[in-house]
């Protein structure tokens, strides 16, 4: 009797945690998406502010990741593949931190643009260590959700449940 309530009460913290890491996620790219949509100018002035691609690809990347970011968000709300969701919210995670930590390198003094924003910054005004471990942290959120993806209250688990009810 122990091991089975232990097993249960297992199954419930994975299943409040993975609940939490996805709507936390989704949260993240809603609005993070959602602002650099809303300001399509300043996502602009973010991208270039990196100096990493041609300016020929800057409005481009600039146009496709406010979208993106709020595909994500959605399908990590509803919990619609949540594993290819995760997995592309953590490669973006990682292209994030590898680029606020190539910025801070090359000595760039610029605002990550990760929630509006961007561009240069008085010296001293970057915040390069906090962005890369927050940026971490939703890594480390979308690699739970990559290896656990069945979350109560998703779409993921009401199609599995009833692929598998015998009714």
């Amino acid at each position: 009797m122990t091991n089975t309530r232990t097993v249960s009460r297992a199954a419930r913290i994975r299943d409040v945690a993975g609940l939490l890491a996805r709507l936390v996620l989704a949260g993240v790219f809603l609005v993070s998406g959602g602002i650099k949509a809303w300001d399509a100018r300043e996502t602009i002035v973010a991208v270039r502010a990196y100096q990493l691609l041609p300016d020929s690809l800057v409005g481009t990347v600039a146009a496709i990741l406010p979208w993106f970011e709020l595909a994500l968000g959605v399908l990590l709300l509803v919990g619609l593949a949540t594993r290819l969701a995760a997995i592309l919210a953590g490669v973006v995670m990682v292209t994030f931190i590898a680029a606020v930590a190539s910025a801070a390198a090359r000595g760039l003094s610029i605002d990550c643009g990760c929630f509006g924003g961007g561009g240069e910054v008085a010296a001293g005004q970057t915040a390069y260590t906090e962005e890369i471990l927050r940026d971490l942290a939703f890594l480390a959120l979308a690699v739970y959700l990559a290896v656990r993806p069945d979350t109560p209250f998703s779409v993921d688990r009401l199609v599995q449940r009833r692929a598998t009810d015998p009714r």
